[in-house]
């Protein structure tokens, strides 16, 4: 942009000399006509700077993956970007508040179009991870937990599901298998046969698989599984505080119930949770070139191609998790 208004002037200075000297030349009416160009181009290079919108959108639209959230929301604690909510939607008001509650007031700003694009705030994330890991798990759970005892609501209502399931007792360990079945790219939706499979090798790891995410829509729930899928359409979780409150969900289980890790395809539901601290092994075709930065990055998140042996690399997971204190 300094470069097009620097060179716009030099071509009116020229163009002015070169009239005054010859004022009805055809090289002084050229010189005119390219400086007018030249200017009416810098005019747009400036409008093109001063109309970029640096903020990263908060969307709360239902047709939008609910999980990219937690990136935005990260990126605005760690590295002070500045984001913008989406207005107008049924979860407008849930987002600001949660963004508020995070200490983020003074990075929102008013709605504007041309924002930049969400995908790169899992790699603003993972570049503070890799610069101070404990730090940034630290201001994370400050800004999206604070210090402030999980509501009875929240905890009442983990604790009914788990009595109603005889899931044995807050002492036995526990891990999450998240079930994804999304529009969006359908084909990594979880599959009856995978989810069977991990039900079985969570068990015979001696944990107790707890599922959660989406609908299991091609069967029964598992025998020796507990059923809270769904569970963020319960009232409970749909309130004001609906964000922190899914989080706390979470942290609830890990503090009372033994929740030792997470398991599943690849889901954005996820990434609240492990930025939280949470182990998380997520399922994938290929390598994701998105979320593997947070691998090696964020404290126990890990990437599972399927490829040989990769069931064997899930079991020896699981293992260590179950033999942790």
């Amino acid at each position: 942009m300094s470069g097009a208004e620097a060179s716009a002037r030099a071509a009116a200075i020229s163009a002015t000399e070169l009239e005054a000297s010859s004022p009805r030349s055809k090289v002084a009416r050229a010189a005119h006509t390219a400086a007018h160009k030249a200017e009416v181009a810098a005019r747009a290079a400036r409008r093109i700077i001063e109309e970029r919108n640096h903020a990263y959108t908060f969307h709360t639209d239902n047709g939008f993956s609910f999980g990219e959230g937690w990136y935005v929301a990260a990126a605005g604690v760690l590295a002070g970007e500045a984001i913008q909510i989406e207005p107008g939607k049924a979860g407008t008001p849930q987002a600001e508040a949660f963004l508020r509650d995070a200490g983020l007031s003074n990075h929102l700003q008013p709605y504007r179009s041309r924002p930049r694009a969400v995908k790169q705030t899992t790699e603003i994330v993972a570049r503070a991870f890799k610069a101070d890991p404990s730090s940034a798990q630290r201001r994370l759970r400050a800004a999206f937990l604070a210090d402030v005892p999980i509501p009875e609501s929240v905890t009442g209502w983990v604790d009914r599901r788990l009595a109603e399931a005889r899931a044995g007792g807050s002492c036995r360990k526990k891990v999450l298998l998240w079930i994804r079945e999304g529009l969006h790219h359908p084909h990594r939706n979880t599959t009856l046969a995978e989810l069977l499979e991990l039900t079985d090798l969570v068990r015979r790891t001696g944990l107790v698989p707890v599922l959660t995410g989406d609908a299991l829509r091609d069967g029964r729930v598992p025998e020796g599984a507990v059923d809270m899928t769904l569970f963020w359409k319960d009232p409970t979780f749909r309130q004001l505080d609906m964000r922190r409150a899914q989080l706390q969900f979470f942290e609830h289980l890990r503090r009372t119930h033994g929740l030792v890790g997470q398991l599943g395809v690849t889901t954005a539901g996820m990434d609240g949770p492990a930025l939280m601290g949470l182990p998380t092994m997520y399922l994938t075709d290929m390598p994701n070139v998105r979320m593997r930065e947070w691998v090696g990055a964020v404290p126990g998140y890990q990437e599972i191609v399927r490829e040989s042996g990769h069931i064997e690399r899930v079991r020896r997971v699981l293992s260590a998790w179950a033999e942790a204190s």
